[in-house]
């Protein structure tokens, strides 16, 4: 036995998307401070990606750490049917500020995946309270992500690590998503075949779709891929022509990723529903929301008991994760750095890749930048250049995850201008011995 299998098999750790086998040595982090991670054996890493898109402020944030100390000395967890507290009311009102305001009602869960889960249970029981029992079918969009549960897989419908789970999936009407980049000379071409293909399938059988779901402006695990916000527009116009509803997925593009505290705000787009986790507790704690409008609350609120929304989770509204979510939103409220970390991205892709023959299709939004890397592979997922990048990174000293060909930058939001000046440095001399 290789002395990596020793040391996956003398612990009890299953870890996620991991092939367990052949993987590497996993790093064991002691300690996180800002955009850097300590190791057990003192290296520093920094990290590029937020871990999973969640640390938006930073790790080891006071402020934070304050808020969290404080409610668990008040109140740790409580059933949240039939009773309610403070943190939970306080973090609703807080979000419903900064949201559209058509949306108004608040249902908490514990993660993106159950989120999503929230939305579609909801959308489709919208419908079957008002006795449209048809609508039973979701429209959706190539390449995107919403979650590993079944039903957020369902909804994606074409995502390479979903195959072995495909006759547990129930069908979706999956179009295209009319990604751009920097420099697209095509965009409303496709978003034009994109909005006709929908307008058929809408016309077609008007009385069949209960709702149209997207992650807004940027599909996430998909590979960073970016839409513009007047395709959003379009959408959303066609989609209420047709009395559809929307759902956006902001799990990831939530709390300030697309340079506005939402996407829907950058796009300037309502939903009918809308899905955030992520960020959402500042990378404290499992939390999540799904929001909806009026009308949509409306139909299950009645006297017959079958109309009530039969949904919840243990952790539903945990007062700890609700403190910290309150903390995070003021922190963005107090400190909106992310609207100026597209200007610098941009910068530092112009001064460090430009031209450079392994980059093509550099795109940003916010927080975010993205960019392929030319292989002698098919592009996607499974492109065997992202293990040996990601190690080459951590070789660095920088923790950048790839997803398949597609490098990305996603940094906390406390970054240090030369602290992202070095990033880009590092991506440089990397792709210049690969």
């Amino acid at each position: 036995m290789s002395s990596i299998e020793e040391i996956y098999h003398s612990s009890p750790i299953w870890q996620p998307f991991t092939q367990m086998k052949t993987a590497p040595t996993p790093l064991k982090v002691v300690k996180g401070k800002g955009v850097m991670l300590e190791l057990a054996d003192e290296r520093k890493i920094m990290d590029c990606i937020s871990s999973w898109w969640v640390t938006i402020h930073g790790h080891g944030h006071p402020v934070l750490a304050e808020a969290l100390y404080k409610q668990a000395q008040a109140l740790e967890h409580v059933i949240f049917t039939g009773f309610t507290h403070e943190p939970a009311e306080q973090l609703a009102r807080k979000l419903l500020q900064h949201l559209p305001k058509s949306l108004t009602r608040v249902f908490f869960s514990d993660n993106g995946s159950t989120a999503m889960e929230v939305a579609l249970k909801m959308a489709y029981q919208y419908w079957f309270n008002q006795g449209e029992t048809e609508r039973a079918t979701f429209i959706s969009f190539e390449g995107g992500y919403h979650g590993d549960t079944v039903g957020a897989m369902s909804i994606a419908g074409n995502s390479p690590w979903e195959q072995p789970f495909r006759r547990l999936m129930f069908s979706t009407e999956l179009v295209p998503f009319p990604a751009t980049f920097d420099d697209d000379v095509n965009v409303e071409v496709r978003e034009a075949h994109t909005l006709e293909i929908l307008t058929h399938l809408l016309k077609q059988n008007p009385t069949r779709y209960a709702g149209i779901f997207i992650e807004p402006l940027v599909q996430g695990a998909g590979g960073m891929r970016v839409c513009r916000p007047q395709f959003l527009q379009a959408l959303g116009k066609l989609a209420q022509s047709f009395g559809v509803l929307v759902i956006y997925d902001e799990v990831m593009t939530g709390f300030g990723r697309t340079g506005e505290l939402f996407a829907c705000l950058k796009a300037e787009t309502a939903p009918d529903i809308i899905c955030l986790s992520k960020g959402l507790s500042g990378g404290c704690l499992p939390l999540a929301v799904t929001v909806a409008t009026e009308d949509v609350y409306r139909a299950f609120y009645s006297d017959d008991i079958s109309k009530t929304f039969f949904h919840g989770h243990s952790y539903t509204g945990n007062p700890l994760a609700c403190a910290t979510g309150v903390a995070s939103l003021e922190l963005l409220e107090q400190n909106p750095n992310f609207r100026h970390i597209e200007a610098q991205h941009r910068h530092y892709l112009e001064k460090w890749l430009k031209d450079h023959p392994r980059v093509e299709k550099v795109r940003t939004c916010g927080t975010i930048a993205a960019m392929d890397i030319v292989t002698d592979s098919q592009s996607g997922y499974f492109n065997a250049i992202a293990p040996i990048l990601k190690q080459r990174f951590l070789d660095e000293g920088f923790l950048l995850r790839p997803l398949g060909n597609t490098l990305y930058v996603m940094p906390p939001y406390c970054i240090s201008a030369n602290q992202l000046e070095s990033i880009y440095q590092a991506i440089r001399r990397v792709l210049d011995t690969i």
